[in-house]
């Protein structure tokens, strides 16, 4: 699986197509699901196929990843008696939903950039909300509103590093406090990558066994971090990396807290003041 692995980040795609042929023992549900998708379309992006996302959140870690997500969320509105609310990158509002049952915020404003997502997420609050269907960074320029709180669920990880420390910098004069979910990344590299992407993308796919899921999002995922000129997906780093970088970006009291194992990586809260 490595040298399929090692293929694709050199480009070579007959040659990852030929390694995966050959018999081994190692990551066989990983092996089918990605010789699949290269005998398909493989530039595709996650969000061309929205019903994949939303299987993919709805089944496996995923459940008890997003119901400990919503209770971290709930906390914040009352710890810090949140009146205004602005989520970043909402989805389908699977941890926004729940929170704001548990616990009611007056306003609450919605950045999403995809517009079928952002669809769901409102059908599911089902109360006014202001819906900006758009993505971060061009939501901050020009921005004059101030939020009680910031938050984003797995999706600051979307932006490129330096594009998110641009945004991160732009938003915090507009919020008294910001909270984010994300994923503590270990940072290899080389083959030592390699093996991490192998072993834990071999217990995803493993664990969402449909081709919905694997063929309309962990593949597009995957073959977005290695194959030179992919549509990439995610800039992931690890926690400590994280907190520095918010720090950077002139955030106060930047802390992050583990919250839930993961097939990928433990997910973390990290909580800051603007």
């Amino acid at each position: 699986m490595i040298d399929a692995l090692t293929a694709l980040a050199d480009g070579n795609h007959d040659l990852a197509r030929e390694v995966l042929t050959r018999p081994s023992p190692e990551h066989p549900k990983l092996r089918d699901a990605l010789a699949k998708y290269l005998d398909g379309e493989a530039s595709r992006s996650v969000y061309d196929q929205p019903a994949a996302f939303e299987a993919f959140i709805n089944l496996g870690d995923n459940v008890p990843l997003y119901k400990a997500t919503s209770a971290a969320l709930a906390a914040q509105y009352r710890k810090h008696e949140v009146s205004s609310l602005l989520d970043i990158g909402c989805g389908d509002g699977m941890a926004l939903v729940p929170a704001l049952a548990e616990t009611a915020v007056p306003q609450v404003t919605l950045v999403e950039p995809s517009q079928a997502l952002l669809k769901a997420a409102v059908a599911k609050l089902n109360r006014p909300v202001t819906q900006v269907p758009t993505t971060l960074g061009e939501f901050v320029d020009g921005l004059d509103a101030h939020f009680d709180l910031a938050e984003s669920t797995f999706a600051m990880h979307t932006m490129p590093h330096e594009e998110r420390s641009a945004v991160l910098t732009a938003l915090r004069p507009h919020v008294r406090r910001i909270a984010i979910v994300e994923f503590d990344v270990p940072e290899h590299e080389g083959v030592d990558w390699l093996r991490f992407l192998a072993d834990t993308y071999e217990r995803g796919v493993s664990q969402f066994d449909r081709d919905l899921v694997s063929q309309g999002f962990l593949m597009p995922v995957l073959v977005g971090q290695l194959v030179p000129g992919a549509v990439r997906s995610t800039w992931e780093q690890s926690a400590k990396a994280w907190v520095d970088q918010f720090t950077a970006c002139g955030y106060q009291d930047v802390r992050a807290e583990p919250l839930s194992e993961y097939w990928w990586s433990p997910a973390f809260l990290l909580t800051a003041s603007g």
